[in-house]
């Protein structure tokens, strides 16, 4: 098995210098602890570290990402319709709309060049709430936890989504 395909009831993530320093630009973050290696050794943690958000990129490793264009399926980022509301042939069309509403993070540790990282993702909670303007938001939670190459919990991650539900009044 290569570092990339799946495990026990996860996917692997390899953090390589490149890829850090590569999402550090994405971000317009220049801190030196994330690609001078010989300022890192200098630094408290004695080596180059990633960004605190470095683990959105993740999902392109992920076999199952919603988003990965997929030769033959329709591809919801295709242009064809606006990328994330409902395609045209979809009989939820003009109904719901899915939504990203919130990340947060918990270290237990920086992530660093050399780890490979286990994602595991669970379910976590639901809740609804009454739109302002008619309609119920269903929330829900996913909890993505990353352990290192030796089992250890480097990072939890809480996502959470919102379904939008439009009364028949909504436009």
């Amino acid at each position: 098995m290569n570092e990339t395909e799946a495990t026990s009831g996860g996917w692997n993530f390899p953090v390589e210098a490149g890829h850090i320093l590569q999402f550090a630009r994405a971000i317009g973050d220049p801190n030196p602890i994330y690609s001078d290696a010989e300022y890192a050794r200098d630094s408290d943690l004695g080596h180059v570290i990633a960004p605190p958000t470095f683990t959105m990129a993740a999902a392109h490793f992920d076999p199952d990402w919603p988003l990965r264009p997929v030769p033959g399926r329709p591809w919801l980022g295709s242009g064809r319709t606006p990328s994330g509301t409902a395609r045209a042939d979809d009989d939820t069309a003009g109904k719901e709309v899915r939504l990203h509403a919130e990340q947060h993070y918990e270290y237990h540790r920086h992530i660093r060049p050399g780890d490979v990282l286990t994602a595991t993702e669970r379910p976590g909670r639901n809740w609804q709430k009454d739109g302002r303007r008619g309609g119920h938001m269903n929330f829900s939670e996913a909890v993505i936890e990353y352990h290192d190459q030796n089992g250890n919990l480097v990072i939890t991650v809480r996502r959470v989504g919102v379904s939008i539900e439009r009364s028949g009044t909504d436009g």
